[in-house]
């Protein structure tokens, strides 16, 4: 019998139409893939953006953050002011910045900000308080009350309340300071302080460079035998009774001499600082009231400084001129004539002033 071969199965041949179409097909797929990289890529550009400082040009911008304000809150605050380009770029980088370290702490207050900065950059300064600091001068002589007026117009605080601060025994001691008041210990210089600054810690900065310019004088004082209330006492009078520089060694010495002799000190400034609103007219029944500053009726030195001194008539109290000069009067032009006798000074005085402004 003949044998059969069975036929090998040959696939059907696909076309070549068929092969157009499948590329046709991918090519449209890759087409839209590559469309959406690019929108992606456009779109995370434009999102990248907001992220980016608002400006070119830096320049100081104050922004003030509010005690207890939200993120939101504060996103607005600098979206408006034009430190940040974007409220919510702002709030997610917040958010990643507190995943990847610790919960951002932003601080309340007046801050320089500048819109050159990144939102990243912003955020730093916020954390780390970048406050806007306005200069505070004291000049040397002023006591208290004339201090209080001071950082009441240089918008600090009330004159009142830093008033009764400077009374506050409480306060006063845990500033290591044992005195009744802080007369004397606020010292004059040029402070910086930002909007909101509690009167606590001006009159505590006050404070702390009173005793780091003290700290070079201590051990010479005590070499002397003065206390600190001595020296500062005998330096704010001083300091009253001259505006020249180089007269404060010779109006200290004038002082000891006087002290040595058993003599008053007779100084119209102490007279006057124990006088309630003084009204600028010293009268002779001023002169012969009886209170404790009163150096025309009390012996020696007052209780406690009337002025707070500078570091030039501390170093002139420790450093007082050689001289036997006794008394000094006013020549009218910021300085004084010095005498070592009554008679020669009595003469001064008729000459100068007839009757006023004499020690």
């Amino acid at each position: 019998m003949p044998r059969f071969i069975t036929p090998k199965k040959i696939p059907p041949k696909i076309g070549g139409g068929s092969f157009r179409a499948v590329g046709r097909l991918l090519g449209f797929v890759g087409v839209l893939v590559v469309i959406g990289l690019i929108y992606g890529f456009l779109e995370l550009l434009q999102y990248g953006q907001k992220f980016t400082a608002p400006e070119t040009e830096s320049r100081e911008i104050l922004v003030t953050i509010p005690p207890g304000a939200t993120y939101p809150q504060i996103a607005k605050l600098l979206r408006e002011n034009g430190a940040i380009r974007d409220e919510e770029a702002f709030l997610w980088a917040i958010r990643l910045n507190s995943r990847l370290k610790r919960p951002v702490s932003i601080k309340a207050g007046e801050q320089a900000l500048d819109p050159s900065l990144s939102v990243w950059e912003v955020i730093k300064l916020l954390v780390k308080g970048n406050f806007k600091f306005y200069p505070f001068t004291i000049p040397e002589g002023l006591n208290m009350a004339e201090i209080a007026r001071s950082v009441e117009r240089a918008g600090l605080g009330s004159a009142q309340d830093f008033w009764a601060l400077c009374h506050d025994r409480n306060f006063i001691s845990s500033l290591g300071i044992g005195a009744d008041t802080l007369e004397g210990y606020l010292f004059p210089e040029t402070y910086n302080f930002p909007k909101g600054t509690p009167l606590k810690d001006v009159a505590q900065a006050m404070t702390k460079q009173f005793f780091e310019v003290w700290g070079k004088y201590s051990q010479e004082a005590a070499a002397q035998g003065l206390d600190l209330n001595q020296v500062l006492t005998m330096a704010s009078i001083v300091e009253k009774e001259t505006g020249a520089p180089t007269e404060r060694p010779l109006i200290a010495a004038v002082f000891f001499n006087r002290l040595e002799k058993k003599m008053r000190l007779q100084t119209d400034p102490t007279v006057i600082y124990g006088i309630p609103n003084f009204n600028g007219n010293l009268t002779r029944a001023d002169l012969a009231n009886p209170h404790p500053y009163n150096t025309y009726v009390i012996d020696g030195l007052p209780p406690g400084p009337i002025a707070n001194p500078g570091e030039d008539s501390i170093k002139a109290v420790l450093n007082p001129a050689k001289s036997r000069y006794l008394y000094f009067v006013s020549k009218n032009d910021g300085t004084h004539h010095f005498s070592e006798t009554l008679r020669e000074h009595n003469r001064m005085v008729a000459q100068y002033q007839r009757g006023g402004g004499s020690s």
